[in-house]
């Protein structure tokens, strides 16, 4: 496969593609939950995304992809998040215009959370299902049991499951989603999402029940999930996961390459 040369162009993509997805995402959290304040706002071609008190969601995206970051652009971002209670932070990616770093260094603002962004084309051989797995896009009225397995697979770390269940219900309830199952001998096994945006799928929620790991489950979903890009035009697939993480290092053995490594900002207290 060609990999296409990481420029500020292609990072464009990337970060817009998981802006895009972010919005819906509180937007159908908005629609689901009205009681939870979800919104977004885009402030020069950052979106600022809340999700509810205590969310980890809530923060901006794209920060500089658009245009050069500038006291302007923060202080619209920072009015948003005051406006909703929440600290304001900011995932900039190393090739934001401008010189985001020092803008956001004289702001009060330190790092504290770097996140690889991966990328590869999606025109790839096809990637065959192991025997006994299949793969297929959920029904709507599966989403609350599609929930349930997304949740599932992180059984082994409880005190996020119900953060994982909620979001997942969220997901599994997105118009601008395809939420995925994989089967094993007929029963729930992995759950994932995908989402497009600009010729770009985004790949994420992915999960494997315990009793299922070890089995192909995780590389049926990788190959179901870029199938579908492809059936929809998409040229690229990202995904994004801790540097050095178990996540980085399966996606590495199945095509991707990090594309770039961003900083997440948070304002210093006063």
């Amino acid at each position: 496969m060609t990999y296409p040369l990481v420029d500020q162009a292609l990072a464009a993509r990337l970060e817009g593609a998981e802006a895009a997805a972010s919005s819906h995402f509180v937007t159908a959290r908005r629609h689901i939950d009205p009681a939870s304040g979800a919104e977004w706002l885009d402030v020069d071609g950052a979106r600022a995304i809340y999700d509810g008190p205590g969310s980890p969601l809530n923060q901006s995206f794209g920060l500089g992809m658009q245009g050069e970051v500038t006291d302007a652009t923060l202080d619209g971002l920072e009015g948003f998040f005051a406006a909703h209670d929440v600290p304001s932070e900011h995932e900039v990616s190393p090739l934001a215009l401008g010189d985001a770093l020092a803008v956001l260094s004289r702001r009060g603002y330190e790092p504290f959370e770097l996140t690889s962004v991966l990328y590869q084309p999606t025109a790839g051989p096809p990637v065959a299902a192991a025997p006994g797995l299949t793969v297929r896009v959920i029904d709507a009225d599966e989403a609350d049991a599609w929930a349930g397995v997304a949740a599932d697979g992180w059984s082994d770390t409880p005190e996020v499951v119900p953060f994982v269940h909620a979001i997942g219900g969220v997901y599994a309830r997105m118009p601008e989603a395809q939420c995925f199952l994989v089967e094993h001998d007929g029963r729930a096994a992995a759950a994932g999402v995908l989402a497009i945006h600009d010729g770009v799928a985004l790949l994420g929620g992915a999960s494997t029940r315990p009793a299922h790991r070890r089995k192909g489950a995780q590389l049926a979903l990788l190959g179901a999930r870029l199938a579908a890009a492809r059936q929809h035009g998409c040229d690229l697939a990202m995904m994004a996961a801790r540097p050095g993480s178990a996540s980085q290092r399966n996606a590495e053995r199945h095509g991707f390459r990090i594309a770039y490594t961003r900083i997440k900002w948070r304002r210093r207290a006063a």
